[in-house]
């Protein structure tokens, strides 16, 4: 279980009062769970038919697309940033240069 999920406890105790017809308010209310978690798992439940946690497909990316965009946005804007500028956007360097060849900025070539 990770640190930020519900125990599988309060998982059944949402599911058991949501078949007994009780509305999401009031799940929410009772249980001092956020309405929007209430029917996250109830959709879930009817989705996948459980509300244990599933295994994540892969490993999860580092960079999300809302910071894989600003960062080919930074260095297509210049194109001669270190490796060092864009941390921001990364977290380390490494990240950064490994998806740095999504921006097609092509290396200076010499001319010898």
């Amino acid at each position: 279980m990770r640190s930020n999920e519900l125990s599988i406890e309060i998982r059944d105790r949402i599911v058991s009062r949501h078949r007994s017809g009780e509305g999401y308010q009031n799940i929410s209310a009772t249980l001092k769970v956020p309405k929007k978690t209430v029917a996250y798992i109830i959709l879930k439940l009817k989705k996948l038919g459980t509300t244990k946690t599933l295994p994540r497909a892969g490993h999860p990316a580092k960079l999300s697309n809302w910071g894989r965009r600003a960062l080919v946005r930074e260095v297509t804007k210049n194109p001669m940033v270190t490796d060092r500028a864009p941390e921001f956007f990364c977290g380390d360097g490494r990240t950064f240069q490994k998806d740095n060849h999504l921006c097609s900025t092509p290396s200076i070539t010499p001319l010898w």
